[in-house]
């Protein structure tokens, strides 16, 4: 066997592989990687032999991962992401006017204070690049524990065993987005009595970690009708008549032609937003440089407030 099918789990041989996953054809994979359709063949067929597992369906024009082949895809994606971060650090080593920053982001009005703060580095450092995952608790910190991001914006009470913090200067209020021609738009605020038995959307992360902090011993007198990821998403049923979204303001358009109001929970419920990193992470220059200035413009926040 020649020397360079004898690691077939090497970085090369997994961006084959996910050419050929993503094309879900032989023949078109081998034109993006620049290999012949042969050679790119017999590496599959050595990976295959290498795990020992069928990673492919085979079909006259086409080819499908197998259950196999879906594991090794989402295993594959994270490793061929850390090693592309592995040779940018150290290229970025010298480079104090760019580099890459990746961050993962929970739904929040707050986001745009690291907006802002993205926005500013980029002015002093114009060879810059920033790459933004959004998702939920478990999804971006599952990506900052893989060494896939260098900072995660979470609204809830990080691990401070296991992360750095910073809090964000303000803190998300929880409320409902319904109908504007429902019962629930013409109240100021709704409670737990308003709430009692309607259908409701929410997260599964907050349904279960956030709202019982609101309904208390009455968490179980409140029916989820279905859970989303994204408010968006749940604004859209929400429009539809389907039930009431518990989010937070600001995140879903509630404007005068949107069909839809916010009305905020009362005993009134927040939630603090938090920018986290590794504790044992050692962060590339361009990552440090933006925590430096991150921890200036709270530390200046901070300090305007105490003034008023």
């Amino acid at each position: 066997m020649p020397e360079e099918w004898s690691t077939p789990l090497e970085i090369r041989t997994l961006r084959y592989f996910l050419a050929v996953a993503r094309e879900e054809n032989m023949t078109r994979a081998a034109e993006q990687l620049h290999v012949t359709q042969p050679t790119l063949s017999k590496q599959m067929k050595s990976l295959e032999r290498e795990l020992g597992s069928t990673l492919f369906t085979r079909r006259s024009f086409s080819i499908a991962l197998t259950e196999e082949g879906r594991l090794l895809r989402r295993r594959a994606e994270d490793l061929v992401a850390m090693a592309d971060r592995i040779t940018d650090e150290f290229l970025e080593l010298d480079d104090v006017l760019g580099g890459d920053l990746y961050l993962g982001l929970a739904e929040s009005h707050q986001v745009r204070f690291l907006a802002r703060e993205i926005k500013r580095l980029k002015e002093d450092c114009p060879g810059m690049r920033y790459h933004i995952t959004s998702g939920d608790t478990e999804q971006v910190t599952e990506k900052l524990d893989k060494g896939l991001l260098d900072f995660a914006a979470l609204v809830e009470e990080p691990d401070t065993a296991r992360y750095e913090a910073l809090n964000l200067p303000e803190a998300d209020r929880w409320g409902i987005v319904t109908r504007a021609d429902g019962e629930l738009a013409r109240k100021a605020r709704v409670s737990v009595d308003d709430l009692e038995g309607l259908p409701l959307f929410c997260s599964e992360q907050s349904w279960a970690a956030d709202l019982p902090r609101w309904a208390g011993a009455r968490m179980a007198e409140l029916r989820l009708e279905g859970t989303f990821r994204l408010a968006y998403n749940g604004s859209v049923f929400a429009r539809e008549g389907l039930g009431h979204l518990l989010t937070f303001a600001r995140l879903v358009d509630t404007g005068e032609d949107s069909g839809l109001v916010f009305r905020p929970l009362w005993p009134v419920l927040e939630s603090p937003m938090y920018l986290i990193w590794h504790r044992q992470q050692v962060l590339s220059p361009i990552a440090r440089r933006f925590l430096t200035q991150v921890s200036a413009a709270l530390e200046e926040e901070t300090t305007n407030a105490g003034r008023h």
